[in-house]
């Protein structure tokens, strides 16, 4: 089952390449801290300047390193539904246990647009989709009213709800039924989102503190919402200084402090500055991952 802390996981680089090595260690890790499931090659992950060939091999590579031991959920979203359709069909043929596909972004598509891009999505393999609604970076915002017509589409199982807004949870569990997977996109309102009807986070503070994040969106699970609190209040802020600057350099940088990848990005992302590590660092300290 998909639910719980789903770390958007990084992808490693070292001398420009992708650190296959290092993801190997990276998945490992995260099976032994508890994560539920993995995101790979989603925007956390570097997708919009991986090559296609990168991107497949990532995806390829994270379902052989999990083996089974949890899911892998497969980020196939694109601009280009031709482009969107391959990924999807690739990450089917490598055993991907979903499909994270986001809103077609710059080309700025119309509901009607939406509906039937992400129909030739569900119709091109058989494979799970997860809607990935994040009107800040795709500049298209799918509507409840849209999100319910897809949801009638047997594989549309879900959404990553990136709007921030969680009046939305409850609207669109009205709308596409208490079954329907929503899945918060925000590590700094998670607590709240579950409490309105979520089942989990595709976070990217879990790629730094997987353990706790698992252990937060456990107790959510189990309706122990004072006990998610607690940890929410040791999280928070790391949450803020991970994305002081782009989520995923942040996330990267965190990683490097405990050894576990370089904290290389590709361009247009830089490292982080010097007042953004030293927060990070901070943030770490005060969840109690570093001394």
């Amino acid at each position: 089952m998909i639910q719980g802390s789903l770390p958007a996981l990084v992808t490693p680089f070292r001398d420009g390449a992708v650190d296959h090595a290092a993801l190997e260690r990276l998945v490992d890790w995260h099976v032994a801290e508890g994560s539920h499931g993995l995101v790979a090659v989603g925007t956390t992950g570097e997708s919009p300047t991986l090559t296609h060939a990168e991107h497949e091999a990532v995806v390829e590579a994270v379902v052989r390193f999990a083996a089974g031991r949890i899911p892998v959920i497969a980020g196939t979203g694109s601009n280009n539904t031709d482009e969107a359709v391959r990924f999807t069909r690739h990450a089917a043929s490598v055993g991907a246990d979903a499909a994270l596909v986001v809103t077609p972004y710059y080309n700025k598509p119309t509901q009607a647009g939406m509906i039937a891009h992400f129909r030739a999505l569900h119709d091109c393999a058989d494979l799970p989709i997860i809607i990935y609604n994040i009107p800040g970076r795709s500049a298209v915002d799918m509507t409840p009213e849209t999100m319910a017509e897809l949801a009638q589409l047997p594989r549309i199982i879900g959404v990553k709800d990136a709007t921030g807004d969680l009046d939305r949870v409850c609207r669109q569990r009205m709308l596409c039924g208490p079954e329907f997977l929503q899945i918060s996109g925000e590590d700094a309102t998670a607590h709240g989102f579950n409490a309105q009807g979520g089942r989990g986070c595709i976070s990217v503070t879990a790629n730094v503190a997987p353990r706790l994040c698992a252990e937060l969106q456990e107790a959510c699970l189990a309706n122990y919402y004072a006990r998610a609190l607690e940890i929410q209040d040791r999280l928070m802020p790391l949450h803020k200084a991970i994305f002081a600057e782009p989520g995923l350099v942040g996330a990267k940088y965190g990683l490097s402090v405990l050894g576990h990848c370089a904290p290389d990005t590709r361009l247009p992302l830089v490292e982080l500055t010097e007042a953004a590590q030293a927060r990070v660092r901070e943030g770490m300290r005060h969840a109690g991952l570093i001394d």
